[in-house]
């Protein structure tokens, strides 16, 4: 019983870190990355369809991305995906590839990229926390069942403790690393 509270409430914690480490990567600092373009859709023969199940998407320099598409005729619908994203990238295409080049970011760019990363990141530090509440609310209720003791109780929820404090850890500690990068000129 103890066990699998201890797995699942990790589990979950470490979904949420999964989460917050996509988000980050979508996040764009000074450099090129492919995952900057994996929450753009494409309308592809009626469906909505991620630029990345289209196309390769590569960096081949530190400011460029280079999408081929592997049917040509996606291009115009790709092109106009970026354009309306969220990114504020504008493409180019020559017919065979669309080039991408991040323009270099302004100071008060990063100071915005830098809030959201540090708003991502308490969402994150709250979904843990809110994980620790529910395990403990679950201690609380065996031992009220008497399907657990006071002091097994008391253990099992300085273990959880230990775990949304290494959990939250993390979290500071991709914070920081992704806030530099931001920073980075």
């Amino acid at each position: 019983m103890s066990e699998n509270l201890l797995k699942d409430t990790e589990e979950r914690m470490n979904k949420s870190l999964q989460t917050l480490k996509k988000e980050f990567a979508g996040v764009r600092a000074g450099r090129a990355s492919p995952s900057l373009l994996e929450k753009v859709t494409v309308e592809y023969y009626g469906t909505s369809v991620p630029v990345h199940q289209l196309a390769s998407i590569t960096a081949p320099e530190p400011r460029l991305l280079v999408i081929q598409p592997w049917d040509k005729s996606a291009l115009p619908e790709i092109e106009k995906a970026i354009l309306k994203s969220d990114l504020g990238l504008t493409p180019s295409n020559d017919g065979q590839v669309i080039r991408v080049v991040l323009p270099q970011l302004t100071q008060e760019r990063r100071q915005e990229l830098a809030k959201m990363v540090r708003k991502l990141a308490e969402e994150a530090r709250v979904a843990v926390r809110n994980i620790r509440r529910e395990a403990n609310d679950d201690i609380k209720k065996w031992e009220k069942q008497g399907d657990l003791s006071e002091d097994d109780g008391r253990r099992l929820q300085e273990k959880v403790q230990q775990l949304t404090d290494r959990f939250i850890d993390e979290i500071d500690r991709l914070l920081a690393a992704k806030e530099k990068e931001i920073m980075e000129v």
